[in-house]
């Protein structure tokens, strides 16, 4: 029975790795998949040999504090994959894991491919020579990347954006309300805050804090809080109680992070694959992100793009604000929500801008990246 290695590193990977292996699973039922998976890839069938949680770290310092069970990890994979060779190998975002781990299948004569091009064309352009020994195929997600490839001839295909192909191109506002129980005229603001604890924990009293002065200013106004796991949910729930906003419209969601968006006026999101989801969802949105000290200044001192934000990045433009490390206050915010509100020639330029970024990234994405995987079965 042929095998796929497989390893996704997070939420946003279980998510491609499930969409791809039911892909692949119509054309070829036969095919088993190994490696690293998360609950919605485990759902499709793929076997997971190591918590998929293990390689969920982000920062600089928070991954230098990790990196002894990192390599550790990575090395036990690699041996595993070694001993057993799989048909082809598929990495899944985690670019500093897997290509690492690529780099060293290859050697041994095992295919891989790489699903999401790293931001290479915003920092760590150096990269590029170590990508190419490790890779033998490019999958990439956004239509300005392929060129950055083909520069240096490494086989690449543009698959567009899964999130493209799932979501509707217009949303209905009224029967996500309705669904949530929603009624009346009151503004809705969805807040999200990240996946992660790290991320809650940096971002929860913010929120809570600008939803305050936001209603010190308009009192027709409710925020939903989608929250994934019951720690992040504990997270957000302590930091209303330490800021006394118990009596505040301020409703946390068990998941429905979607549907709070598509019942939204106005998104408040960490940066991330949720800033996308809120664009294709064509949500006006104010990005926010903190994060430790030292893990900034590494990062300002990288050069990386005037923008963090995926819509930004994507429209080469700031299209929606950004408010990072210290400009993440919570006046900064509250003002900057409330004109989201109320400013309709900024709403409709947002919304303008969205549709075309949808159009251009809905490629049927899940069979797109099938297709170039299977050519090398």
């Amino acid at each position: 029975m042929p095998t796929i290695g497989i390893v996704a590193g997070e939420a946003s990977g279980d998510l491609l790795g499930s969409h791809l292996i039911r892909a692949l699973k119509k054309r070829r039922p036969d095919l088993e998949f190994v490696g690293i998976a998360g609950p919605k890839m485990m759902a499709e069938g793929a076997k997971t040999l190591f918590p998929m949680e293990r390689l969920s770290v982000r920062g600089f310092v928070e991954v230098i504090q990790h990196l002894p069970g990192l390599l550790s990890l990575r090395n036990e994979l690699a041996q595993h994959f070694i001993q057993n060779p799989p048909d082809l190998f598929v990495g899944i975002d985690a670019p500093d894991f897997n290509f690492a781990l690529e780099r060293r299948l290859k050697r041994q004569g095992i295919k891989t491919i790489h699903y999401v091009s790293p931001s290479i064309w915003a920092w760590r352009k150096g990269r590029i020579k170590k990508i190419k020994a490790s890779v033998s195929h490019m999958l990439a997600l956004f239509p300005f990347e392929p060129a950055i490839y083909e520069a240096e001839n490494i086989p690449v295909s543009y698959v567009g954006h899964p999130l493209a192909d799932i979501l509707p191109m217009e949303s209905d506002i009224k029967k996500a309300r309705e669904y949530l129980k929603l009624y009346g005229d009151d503004k809705v603001i969805a807040m999200l805050p990240g996946s992660r604890q790290s991320e809650v924990r940096q971002l929860a009293k913010l929120y809570v804090q600008a939803a305050k002065l936001m209603l010190a200013k308009r009192q027709d106004l409710r925020f939903l809080i989608p929250l994934v796991t019951k720690e992040t949910r504990e997270i957000f729930q302590q930091a209303i109680y330490e800021e006394n906003a118990e009596d505040l419209p301020l409703q946390i969601l068990f998941g429905h992070a979607h549907l709070a968006m598509q019942a939204a006026d106005a998104v408040i999101v960490a940066s991330g694959t949720a800033t996308l989801e809120a664009a294709l969802i064509k949500r006006p949105m104010v990005i926010t992100y903190r994060m430790p000290r030292l893990s900034w200044i590494v990062l300002k001192r990288m050069n990386y793009l005037p923008y963090v934000g995926l819509p930004n990045i994507l429209a080469n433009r700031f299209v929606v604000p950004e408010l990072l490390q210290q400009d993440a206050n919570p006046e900064k915010l509250a003002e900057t929500s409330l004109r989201l509100l109320e400013d309709k020639e900024l709403i409709a330029d947002i919304q303008e801008e969205f549709k075309r970024m949808h159009i251009s990234l809905k490629q049927n994405t899940e069979e797109k990246a099938a297709e170039a995987i299977l050519s090398y079965l």
